[in-house]
């Protein structure tokens, strides 16, 4: 492929069935859903081998991110070039109908339990809508042991070891790595690193409608990967960032990521010079500009800004909330 200049990309989101997934996303992405099945997952943006984003827009259409994180990877990446073998974040929208697994995911540390060629994976949620049954549960309640978890998977009543909070649209939970979890009727935006590493606890007693069976539990690798003292995690308490055009709000700062909404009636700036970012529409219309283009940006669109497109305008057609999401080490 020869190398094109980058500008703003946009991707197609990659729709995923889950025994636990619904319809409701087709209210929030233009793109038609699978006819007649449980849509839990939408990637929209993803390096992964099995389910590659491809560019959507402009002379690259069609190039999938890991070709531009082969051919482009100076332009995308900028300073961060040569510090991920692939694109370090995997982005999506879900829809829990249903409540997922009771689940965990190793840290990077836990090395023994991880696949060859994944990461840990730390992870975090931007609550979109809430129905009337809406929960999340994120870590297990105080003194909780692993025999404790034990006898309660015995009997099915793990729930009863599990911190739980009912959710609010616009909050934001940071999930680390080890952390004992679940949701349910809900949908958000997620962000983690690029890891597809999952660890079944609990399933609810489940059969899968496609296959007729309970799907499989991995329960011993599981406790092995529970950090014990990840209880009771709330919602993330954001932080207001100096006056501007828009209200600017840090949802979520991690390692791995940092999670920042703009919500806006004027033009404001989006990303940053010399550094790849990303920009979710999670509600209203605008468009961005870049140059003598400028790019439409809706609800549900992902945006990759490559570190040579740098900052841009963002101009609102009316009111727009946009989640900006920093790399690792991306400033």
């Amino acid at each position: 492929m020869r190398q094109l200049p980058l500008y703003p990309l946009k991707f197609d989101p990659i729709y995923q069935y889950r025994i636990w997934g619904g319809r409701r996303l087709q209210t929030l992405l233009s793109a038609p859903l699978p006819v007649n099945e449980a849509v839990g997952e939408a990637w929209i943006l993803s390096d992964r081998d099995d389910h590659p984003s491809k560019v959507t827009n402009g002379p690259l259409k069609g190039q999938t991110i890991s070709q531009l994180m082969t051919h482009s990877a100076e332009q995308l990446m900028g300073p961060l070039v040569g510090k991920f073998d692939r694109f370090p974040l995997l982005l999506k929208f879900l829809d829990c109908q249903q409540v997922l697994s009771v689940q965990v995911h190793p840290s990077d540390q836990l090395k023994k339990y991880i696949p060859k060629g994944e990461h840990g994976k730390t992870e975090a949620w931007v609550v979109l809508q809430t129905g009337s049954n809406a929960r999340i549960y994120a870590g297990l309640k105080p003194d909780t042991t692993e025999q404790e978890i034990r006898e309660k998977l015995k009997n099915d009543t793990v729930a009863d070891v599990l911190a739980s909070f009912v959710p609010k649209a616009g909050q934001s939970v940071l999930i680390k790595a080890g952390t004992v979890h679940t949701l349910g009727d809900v949908i958000v935006f997620e962000v983690q690193e690029n890891s597809d590493v999952t660890y079944r606890l609990y399933d609810w007693g489940r059969i899968d409608e496609k296959t007729g069976k309970p799907r499989d539990l991995q329960v011993e690798k599981a406790l092995a990967c529970i950090d014990f003292s990840k209880t009771a995690i709330g919602p993330a308490k954001p932080t207001f960032k100096p006056d501007g055009p828009e209200v600017l709000e840090l949802l979520v700062e991690d390692e791995h990521f940092t999670v920042m909404r703009h919500a806006a009636y004027a033009p404001f700036t989006v990303g940053k010079e010399n550094t790849p970012r990303v920009l979710v529409c999670i509600e209203g219309q605008g468009e961005l500009g870049h140059q003598t283009e400028n790019y439409p940006f809706n609800t549900g669109d992902v945006m990759l800004l490559p570190a040579s497109v740098g900052a841009c305008p963002l101009i609102p057609k009316n009111k727009i909330v946009v989640l900006e999401i920093i790399l690792p080490d991306g400033n």
